[in-house]
């Protein structure tokens, strides 16, 4: 049975947007060619064991830090909020949780001012803040401008055991669920969740954690990531293209999924749709529908259901992964070919709930 994690008497932090991640990797340089000089992000500062990356249109001082350490794990998933009053609330609110938290007035980062980490009721490394550097909001440089260019940070995404318990959570923290993915039987297996006008901030995808499954940043178009595939097959670094080019059922987008040289894992997506309606519908997925994860029916491969990124606590230790104990996805549509079609009739129709061939039922 799900223990759900009590509701705060006070407020909420009111969250903007995602904003930035910290990720630990082991050999700088490395990361620095996969990041800067293949995928394009643009350097706003570095030194000898940190690089601050940032997209094209963004404008505070990074989207992704990349940190030097000894074991690849992510330290942050960090949320802007609304006013600097905000970040006083984030800090109340996760005390009253139990939490352990810890204010920094300076940052953690380079041009991030007062910022309050936690460790989360799930176990993820969060935090918030509202003060930042600006700097030059690159969108009309075109002589900068690749075929390829990463335009915006636009989610992360979560692996926890226990979907319902983090969603319930989340639901308290702001976040309105666009999309998810269930059973019969009423399993939630994924949740898609957002606070800016998009599909998601963050998912909640089900399995052993707490871990970071991957951080996504977004292109204008399709042909954007298709030439990321051709510049990877170029450089005879093709076998770090895990899964994709594709389309999602949830969410629409087009993707293309990427390992890095620790086994961070990066989405590149496109063409989700907005949600920023108060009575934006629910979209619940049937976990046997084959399209719910790819709409042209491909298969995922197994390792995308079983690996991710281990997270951090505040201290900078591994977090421990809790086995997740309700059935997997993977073991409900993944068999022993590795093909995940399992429609759970039979029938050429969709699965989707309440649609049969674009028909609304």
């Amino acid at each position: 049975m799900t223990n759900f994690v009590p509701t705060p008497t006070v407020p909420a932090p009111d969250i903007v947007r995602c904003a930035y991640m910290e990720i630990v990797v082991t050999d700088l340089a490395k990361s620095r060619a996969f990041y800067v000089d293949m995928l394009g992000l643009h350097v706003t500062e570095e030194d000898e064991n940190n690089i601050y990356l940032r997209s094209l249109e963004e404008f505070i001082h990074h989207n992704l830090v990349l940190r030097k350490g000894p074991i690849a794990a992510v330290a942050a998933f960090a949320y802007r909020v609304k006013s600097p009053a905000e970040v006083d609330a984030a800090e109340a609110y996760y005390k009253e949780l139990g939490c352990r938290t810890e204010r920094r007035k300076e940052g953690f980062t380079k041009g991030i001012g007062d910022s309050v980490r936690v460790e989360d009721p799930l176990g993820f490394p969060y935090e918030f803040f509202y003060e930042v550097e600006h700097v030059e909001r690159l969108t009309q440089r075109y002589d900068l401008y690749s075929a390829g260019e990463l335009v915006r940070l636009d989610h992360f995404n979560q692996v926890t055991p226990d979907v319902p318990r983090g969603r319930k959570y989340l639901e308290d923290l702001g976040f309105r669920v666009s999309e998810d993915i269930q059973d019969s039987d009423g399993v939630t297996y994924a949740a898609w969740m957002h606070r800016k006008q998009t599909v998601h901030d963050t998912a909640l995808t089900g399995g052993n954690g707490p871990r970071m499954h991957h951080i996504a940043f977004a292109t204008h178009e399709k042909h954007n990531i298709i030439q990321i595939c051709d510049k990877m097959g170029a450089l005879r670094i093709s076998d770090r293209i895990e899964r994709g080019p594709g389309r999602h059922g949830v969410s629409n987008a087009f993707y293309l999924y990427i390992l890095d040289p620790d086994g961070h894992r990066v989405e590149i997506y496109t063409q989700d749709y907005y949600t920023g309606d108060p009575d934006n519908p629910v979209v619940t997925w049937d976990v046997h529908d084959n399209q719910r994860r790819d709409w042209w029916g491909n298969p995922v491969v197994p390792s995308w259901y079983t690996e991710a990124s281990l997270v951090l606590d505040l201290d900078g230790n591994p977090q421990p992964v809790i086995e997740r104990e309700e059935k997997s996805e993977m073991a409900v549509t993944v068999g022993a070919d590795g093909f995940s079609y399992t429609r759970k009739d039979g029938s050429p129709e969709g699965d989707r709930t309440g649609f049969k061939l674009g028909a609304q039922l």
